[in-house]
């Protein structure tokens, strides 16, 4: 194993605003604290987060580092007291709560998780982000079971294609949105049994014709006040609609007599903020129930694109771009 330097290569903001703020920078390594390992990054998976993040609308919780990135892969080379699993050099992916652009992270050690043998450093970078969030929401909090149906908005984004092939792995139906015939496609070779091209067609109405009126069992919501009012309309009675995102704004009048008469549930969350114990939970549910579908090959994270670290910007162009289907990744 190589020495680790006291510095290495990170992505700075160094202006607000526009993807040419993001820079790279010279860092010094950080020191695993206790219950942290140091990690050598291999490759780091781009987000919608580090996007606000960079436009300056999403700022790291207080103590976190200013380097964006939640999600990365690669060997553990450090460990800080108290750490026994992951040993030194496992190759691990991890989320974390900042820093992944850099060629060293520290990470919480209960947020690690084994590259599945199935997978290389590249394709596991894509998998702490949105498969802790889809689980969390979808299954954990929303309780999607067998034979239910999931509406899924955004299917062809990283979260979207993670939710469709999770789904669809434990056995659910999925109806997704998605903004081009390309993409709908797309979600439809990744199992989705029914996917809407949102700017033509109307997902409500699509939704209860697939469903047959009954409408859909769990919705997963990126976009926010634009779409609750249509989310209701499209749920079924004792539905659960998981809100993660506000791309279509916070705010919005809501009438509460379709939420009592459908009764229905409704929550939202976000996960950066949480404790390391609760993403360590969500950690060791990923490890015992979804871990397993990657060995057997049954899942396989969807890469749209690739960027060498230094070239963060570009990666970030494409995002906001919208024209990719699946995940980006940073190769460190």
């Amino acid at each position: 194993m190589s020495a680790i330097p006291a510095r290495m290569t990170a992505i700075e903001i160094g202006t607000p605003g526009p993807p040419e703020g993001l820079r790279p920078a010279s860092r010094p390594v950080p020191d695993p604290g206790a219950g942290e390992v140091l990690i050598r990054v291999a490759a780091a998976g781009v987000n919608r987060p580090d996007v606000l993040q960079r436009k300056g609308v999403y700022p790291p919780p207080k103590g976190v580092t200013d380097i964006p990135g939640l999600e990365v892969a690669g060997e553990v080379v450090r460990a800080g007291a108290g750490v026994t699993e992951p040993s030194v050099g496992a190759r691990v992916c991890a989320l974390v709560a900042g820093g992944g652009y850099a060629e060293y992270v520290a990470a919480p050690a209960v947020q690690c998780l084994p590259v599945p043998g199935t997978l290389s450093l590249e394709e596991a970078a894509a998998l702490p982000e949105t498969f802790f969030t889809v689980y969390y929401n979808v299954f954990m909090r929303a309780r999607l079971e067998s034979a239910e149906t999931l509406l899924v908005h955004g299917g062809s984004s990283g979260i979207g294609t993670t939710a469709i092939m999770l789904a669809k792995a434990f056995a659910a139906r999925v109806v997704t949105t998605a903004g081009s015939a390309e993409k709908c496609a797309a979600c439809r070779s990744l199992g989705a049994d029914v996917a809407i091209n949102y700017k033509q067609e109307d997902f409500v109405a699509r939704t209860l014709e697939a469903t047959g009126g009954q409408g859909a069992d769990v919705i997963l919501d990126m976009v926010g006040a634009d779409y609750l009012t249509r989310n209701i309309a499209a749920a079924a009675v004792n539905a659960r609609i998981a809100i993660i995102g506000t791309q279509g704004g916070a705010k919005c009048e809501l009438d509460l007599r379709g939420v009592m008469a459908k009764r229905l549930w409704i929550g939202g969350s976000t996960l950066r903020p949480q404790a390391v114990e609760s993403k360590g939970q969500i950690a060791a549910s990923l490890r015992r129930e979804v871990w397993p579908l990657f060995e057997s090959k049954a899942l396989r994270p969807v890469i749209h694109g690739r960027f060498p670290l230094r070239e963060a910007a570009r990666a970030h162009a494409l995002m906001e771009s919208s024209a990719h289907i699946g995940k980006i990744v940073l190769i460190a």
